[in-house]
């Protein structure tokens, strides 16, 4: 492991959740492309490490393995330019980095075609179907795919083997201009990996919802897609690394979870309340731990929405009210 590849780990560690490292040469956190577990957010099976001058990432969860150079370009394309620069001034370039000089090469310009899911709908598949409906979701919005990693794989190499291969519901992430730049497999069957998140177009914002929302009223950002389905003008985090910053929303409320023993969910709201964003803080009577079990329980989830969310002072004292539920 060379000092550049050294030096941008250093970089992006504070953005890794439970980032460690084990070795000089190994480093070990949760990963930021399936989200690793979503039951149990203490595992960390996201791995960088060195294979002779190089370093290679590997998640023992969703199977994700590539160089770093691509796992960078995959969570910070504008850091990964920086990286590129770095490595080339080094006498590096190419895959390997083995390549001393740049070869320019002038092409006309290639337009991508809109990427269309050639998929039936969940609702035509009884399985999938019956999976939605049992949650009040409306099957209509999602896809079903028999084998879902070789399906992936006609879109964008996302897995090096399709061992292992199963049926998933798969959750459509679109531009504000409806173009589809990812998606997510939900397992119908018992899995270790719940949710797969797979994104074509790496520099867009791992979001659910873009293409419904108005971006001039309040927007409500919950943990996820399904979530989301239940709120008015709803989108959903499909990743704990997205930044909505540069997205151009004028009133942003973000709602997690109704987990007050939960560590990383408290940690996410009191960062939010710190930096001045406006927060859902479920009353007492709420026992519910998401919004899809809320809605199944017969609340009313906008007026519970509307009437909990606080912001400054007020957020931090409900916070800590909530907190010693």
């Amino acid at each position: 492991m060379d000092y550049v590849d050294s030096k941008y780990i250093s970089l992006i560690s504070a953005r890794l959740e439970k980032f460690v490292k084990k070795k000089s040469d190994l480093f070990n956190f949760r990963c930021p492309l399936c989200g690793d577990s979503h039951k149990n957010r203490t595992k960390t099976r996201g791995y960088l490490y060195a294979v002779k001058n190089n370093t290679n990432y590997k998640c023992h969860n969703c199977g994700a393995s590539m160089s770093f150079n691509n796992f960078l370009k995959t969570i910070d394309p504008v850091l990964h330019k920086q990286y590129n620069l770095e490595k080339f001034k080094e006498g590096h370039a190419g895959k390997t980095f083995s390549t001393p000089l740049p070869q320019l090469e002038f092409k006309k310009p290639v337009f991508k075609k809109k990427v269309k899911i050639d998929l039936p709908k969940a609702s035509e598949v009884p399985e999938a179907r019956e999976y939605l409906e049992k949650r009040n979701l409306n099957p209509d919005k999602f896809y079903y795919a028999e084998r879902f990693k070789k399906w992936s794989n006609t879109l964008t190499r996302a897995f090096e083997t399709t061992e292992y291969d199963d049926a998933r519901i798969v959750i459509p992430l679109y531009t504000k201009e409806g173009n589809l730049f990812g998606f997510q497999g939900r397992a119908l069957g018992p899995s270790k990996v719940k949710y797969i998140t797979i994104m074509i177009d790496e520099t867009q914002p791992k979001v659910y919802g873009l293409e419904n929302v108005d971006f001039n009223k309040t927007v409500y950002v919950v943990e996820g897609p399904f979530d989301s389905t239940f709120v008015e003008n709803g989108i959903a985090m499909c990743g704990a690394d997205v930044s909505l910053a540069s997205l151009g929303f004028k009133d942003l409320v973000y709602v997690y979870d109704n987990e007050p023993r939960n560590r990383e969910i408290c940690q996410r709201i009191d960062k939010m309340i710190t930096l001045g964003h406006k927060v859902v803080i479920f009353p007492d009577k709420i026992r519910e731990k998401d919004i899809n079990d809320m809605v199944m329980a017969g609340h009313d989830i906008m007026s519970v929405l509307e009437s909990s969310t606080y912001q400054s002072i007020q957020a931090k004292l409900k916070y800590n009210e909530w907190k010693r539920l």
